[in-house]
């Protein structure tokens, strides 16, 4: 409202609340970031302190090397069901040749036709084979891109507290090493206030992170041992040429097998 007298215009407090609220929160976000930008040039510097949990950094680290390796096996294996899929064209291509030339070389008609059901059969037991990979691939992809990203989120935000904490702390352990008079005094109490509000943080995001650690290490550990199961008997019966136990590991791991060139599925998908 305004004031008759000298004209100034005077904020209710309903309304003046939000925008010092805000210019608060900005206040309070800017010394947060200064005070950590600072606490991490320190620590690079090798001039500050930090607050290690040895055996979680070790364990991070451990995830960070295997979500790695893990991605690696990834690329790996879609590259050889990429190769798998070119080799199957060419089975399929070369049963039809000799097919054609079963049925037009009389003299050789046996030969050509059991070449002819040979490429055939390496071709289907492709399909059942790239089916498996595929699985793995798609399984170990949401546990690398969706569980352990999860975990990693948790993560950065877990050491995100620990610069915070390492920040405040800092900041005190200066404050108590200097004088203690009317001036200061308030500064040091505040100062412990912070201090105790980022450890609590801390100490919380530390905890969440463990709990989450052995989670993720428990659904690893099942998911794996799951897909190299099928993996290996995969792989196993397709070169051992045992189409029965190709087709009853797709069945073992529910996998729907889809027919080339159409959208119905084989039998395996029915059982």
């Amino acid at each position: 409202m305004a004031d008759p007298k000298s004209g100034a215009v005077v904020l209710s407090d309903d309304l003046k609340n939000p925008a010092m609220e805000k210019l608060d929160l900005v206040r309070k976000w800017s010394i947060n970031t200064y005070k950590c930008t600072r606490q991490i040039l320190s620590e690079k510097l090798g001039r500050g302190s930090r607050t290690v949990d040895l055996e979680l950094e070790a364990q991070i680290d451990l995830l960070r090397d295997n979500k790695r390796k893990y991605q690696s096996v990834i690329k790996l294996a879609q590259t050889l069901a990429a190769q798998l899929s070119l080799i199957m064209q060419t089975q399929r291509q070369l049963g039809d040749a000799f097919a054609d030339l079963s049925l037009k070389s009389p003299e050789l008609h046996e030969e050509f036709g059991y070449n002819a059901e040979t490429q055939k059969l390496l071709s289907k037991n492709g399909e059942t084979l790239l089916a498996a990979i595929n699985f793995f691939i798609s399984s170990v992809n949401t546990l690398v891109d969706k569980t352990i990203e999860d975990t990693m989120i948790n993560i950065k935000q877990y050491e995100v507290a620990r610069v915070e904490y390492d920040a405040y702390r800092t900041d005190l352990e200066e404050l108590n090493l200097g004088p203690r008079d009317g001036n200061t005094m308030p500064k040091i109490e505040q100062s412990q206030q912070q201090f105790q509000i980022h450890r609590e943080k801390y100490e919380r995001m530390r905890h969440d992170v463990s709990v989450k650690l052995k989670f993720l290490e428990e659904n690893k550990v099942k998911v794996l041992h799951n897909q190299l199961i099928l993996f290996h008997n995969a792989i196993a019966a397709y070169y051992a040429g045992n189409q029965e136990q190709l087709e009853q590991t797709l069945k073992q791991f529910h996998i729907k097998l889809k027919m080339p060139g159409g959208e119905s599925p084989s039998w395996l998908e029915e059982h």
